[in-house]
């Protein structure tokens, strides 16, 4: 009789774990105010709502999740990326395909899901200037970025990846938004825009290689003048910082959620991505940082006034003014041109 009590209870005990390890979720995103934003406005009310018991950590990106799946030791269930990098990751094997028949993207708008990643949010990379130097009348474009005579100062750009700095240097360059991927598809097209950059060179005293960077580069008045994250600079500005940004001629991209290849919980991951992506979170998240939605009924709930949705890059307003960034484009030439951009930055 102790015997089969004993079972039993084990038996129970055993099913009882099984129950709780299905309602856990472990999710990975870059840290700082943008994992900390996602946290107040996706993650903890959408696992409250669905009971469940969230994990948050910090990583590298997807060269964590490459050592996961290939060591089969997959402990991530969701992972904020950027979209190209998702994209090539998703052709490597290393993530689950999205299933939309449960993730609902209908009113998504257009670019930001695809096979292996459903679009989070969506930001700029734009120049940002120092009003203390210029006054609140910046910059309006590329060319004014580049042209040191009209803006005399010292100035900041991207120095750790590609992304987003090649197609600014070709606006500087003269070439209209439109015609931008159209010459960049070629080695001659990518060395045309790193010539331009190449240019501006003696006048960058920083190349940066991180957000955290680039809104302390303005928030110290460190230089006059830099390319970077919409986001970030209104976090630096909510700091004290004198910084003034534009959208025009801005680059809109999007980060997005991933599942990894064996995620632990595939299944409530899923579940937990198609909550996340529900319009009433997605408008909680101008709250903590001034990046976009990507679910357009998000502007539909009230909780968007107009003064934030002039801030947002998503809105109608303000995407009329930028270029979409081409994930085709990244996903054909990004490692070239990195390669590329590289030997530049060491000459």
């Amino acid at each position: 009789m102790n015997s089969r009590l004993t079972l039993t209870l084990a038996a129970t005990l055993l099913a009882s774990t099984a129950m709780a390890q299905e309602n856990e979720l472990t999710v990975a995103s870059w840290g700082g105010s943008f994992q900390e934003a996602e946290s107040k406005a996706l993650f903890e009310p959408a696992a409250e709502a669905m009971g469940i018991d969230l994990t948050q950590e910090t990583y590298s990106g997807m060269s964590d999740v490459r050592l996961q799946v290939q060591t089969g030791q997959v402990t991530f269930d969701l992972v904020a990326s950027g979209t190209g990098s998702a994209a090539r990751a998703g052709a490597e094997g290393l993530l689950e395909p999205i299933d939309y028949d449960v993730v609902d993207v209908s009113h998504f708008l257009e670019g930001t899901y695809s096979d292996y990643c459903v679009g989070s949010d969506v930001f700029s990379t734009t120049y940002a200037w120092n009003t203390d130097t210029y006054g609140e009348d910046g910059p309006d474009s590329w060319a004014d970025f580049w042209d040191v005579e009209k803006f005399p100062g010292s100035r900041a750009y991207r120095g750790n990846s590609v992304a987003g700095a090649l197609e600014p240097a070709l606006m500087a360059d003269g070439v209209a938004p439109e015609d931008v991927y159209s010459v960049l598809d070629s080695e001659e097209g990518i060395e045309r825009a790193i010539d331009k950059i190449r240019e501006l060179k003696p006048h960058i005293e920083v190349f940066w290689s991180s957000g955290a960077q680039q809104a302390q580069l303005m928030k110290d008045g460190e230089v006059d003048m830099t390319t970077g994250w919409n986001g970030r600079f209104d976090t630096a500005a909510r700091d004290g910082g004198k910084v003034a940004y534009s959208f025009n001629q801005g680059l809109a991209d999007v980060d997005c959620f991933a599942i990894p290849k064996g995620a632990p919980h595939k299944d409530l991951a899923m579940k937990f991505l198609a909550e996340i992506s529900k319009p009433e979170y997605q408008d909680d998240l101008p709250k903590y940082i001034t990046y976009g939605p990507t679910n357009t009924l998000a502007y539909e709930t009230g909780e968007i006034s107009p003064e934030v949705a002039a801030m947002l890059p998503s809105s109608p307003e303000n995407a009329a003014k930028q270029l979409p960034i081409s994930l085709e484009w990244y996903i054909k030439w990004e490692t070239t041109a990195n390669e590329m951009y590289q030997e530049m930055l060491t000459e």
